[in-house]
């Protein structure tokens, strides 16, 4: 099977490069001019998506080459692009940059490559003149097939522009087009935390300064020559990935609010696709779960910075404690996981699991990690893994000891509590990973589902 999808993959020099200003810049100036764009990012980042998702107003989707095989990968994008007349990839990091320091895999690269994509290089010109030719000199020839047909310079003022576009020209040929600038923009700057962005519902003039961006991008980006390119990428195969359906439908809670906002939209709909409802609600507003709920997910987020608000909330950290020591099967992931302990930062939670969660004040146990269950659970057997991350700040001191997670590089640890009802623990993982842990969470809800319909038929309900 094959599908004709216009393409393009916005790549950088490296973090802190403006690919993500450069990201939202071309979204909002496409879908200003009524296309229907569609969005992904490259990697594990929860963040940038939602920045991507205020964008178009539909959702973005993750692709990662450690999670996902190459079809898995070509699949998911092809499925996410089926009614989109232009979809754009926001690479991570630098181009080339992979698991650790001295490889490709799980690249901006690498998912150009798997897509058939033509990237196209964001540039910082900041305090830089002839060595902007280097720098992409150095891209266009440090691996063969980069597939770096553009470049898009950053921080750049009109003159430099003119000037180095000739030269760019006149060096590269038509091996690699120039696509405009995007000038210093003070107005239009996103604010970080940690490694990252803080989320898009932070952002208070959001609309204003992608409006300001979009402006932008028409007066000095070459929007055409964009899509001109993208319309270049050759047809896409790949092979369906099917997950199992279900007759029977199960409903499933899922909180969503300020303080638990980062899922992936592919691993949801994973769930719905196979028959779950899902019902959004809030732990810092609402103070009761969803009625006849079959499941729990707690995501992540920042629980940290909503301590106060969650944990005056009390009725619904009571509502969530009483449901698990009922039996409600539950995943719970880093912000979902610190709910259920003691504390956060000294305010009480639900106080399901042991232990209280603490600011460690350095980023803790970061980056791609291989799951392997030490004994049957909830999401599957002994022995069996899943791929996944970690990233966070904050610490438990009782992180749990179910999973073994183990880095590419070798290093491992123990973490998270898993039961045959509950995962609760600071790495996130994706279904697509490991599409039977997405069925054994479906199947654990049915059985949920089944024993609440036997206990009201044996009371006569």
């Amino acid at each position: 099977m094959e599908q004709t999808i216009s393409r393009v993959l916005l790549a950088g020099t490296g973090s802190g490069c403006g690919k993500t200003t450069v990201t939202c810049a071309v979204l909002q100036a496409l879908t200003d001019r009524g296309l229907r764009v569609g969005a992904f990012k490259c990697g594990p980042d929860y963040i940038d998506p939602m920045f991507h998702s205020r964008v178009i107003g539909a959702r973005s989707a993750n692709l990662d080459g450690f999670f996902f095989s190459e079809n898995t990968m070509r699949w998911l994008f092809a499925k996410n692009s089926a009614d989109r007349d232009v979809s754009v990839v926001e690479g991570v990091m630098g181009y080339y940059d992979g698991l650790g320091l001295t490889t490709t895999r799980a690249s901006s690269w690498e998912t150009s490559r798997t897509l058939d994509a033509p990237a196209v290089l964001v540039v910082s010109a900041r305090g830089a003149a002839l060595s902007v030719l280097a720098v992409i000199q150095g891209f266009l020839t440090f691996c063969a097939g980069s597939c770096v047909r553009g470049v898009i310079l950053n921080q750049c003022t009109p003159s430099t522009y003119q000037v180095l576009t000739e030269a760019i020209r006149e060096r590269f040929g038509g091996k690699v087009a120039p696509l405009g600038y995007l000038p210093s923009l003070p107005a239009c700057a996103l604010e970080s935390r940690h490694l990252g962005l803080v989320t898009a519902q932070e952002v208070t003039d959001l609309r204003d300064k992608l409006r300001l961006l979009s402006q932008q991008a028409e007066q000095t980006l070459d929007l055409d020559g964009l899509l001109e390119l993208a319309g270049s990428a050759p047809p896409l195969p790949y092979e369906p990935v099917a997950l199992p359906r279900y007759e029977e439908p199960v409903r499933i809670a899922v909180a969503r609010d300020r303080a638990f906002c980062f899922y992936y939209e592919d691993r949801l709909e994973a769930l719905e696709a196979m028959g779950a409802e899902l019902v959004p609600f809030s732990p810092l507003e609402d103070t009761a779960l969803p009625e006849g709920a079959d499941g729990l997910y707690l995501g992540g987020g920042y629980p940290e910075l909503c301590a106060q608000e969650l944990a005056e909330n009390s009725a619904m950290c009571q509502a969530v404690r009483r449901a698990l020591e009922d039996g409600l099967p539950c995943i719970a992931e880093c912000g979902g996981f610190m709910y259920l302990t003691e504390a956060i930062g000294g305010y009480p939670m639900a106080g399901y699991l042991p232990g209280a969660c603490f600011d460690n004040r350095k980023l803790t146990r970061f980056g791609y990690v291989t799951l392997r269950a030490k004994g049957d659970n909830l999401l599957c057997r002994a022995g069996e893994e899943i791929r996944g991350h970690e990233f966070h700040h904050w610490d438990a001191d009782c992180p749990g000891a179910d999973f073994t997670a183990q880095k590419p590089g070798g290093r491992s640890w123990d973490c998270a509590v898993a039961t045959d009802r509950l995962y609760a623990g600071y790495p996130h993982f994706h279904f697509y990973a490991n599409p039977d842990f997405a069925k054994n969470f479906y199947e654990a809800c049915l059985k949920e589902r089944r024993r609440h319909a036997g206990n009201r038929q044996a009371h006569g309900d």
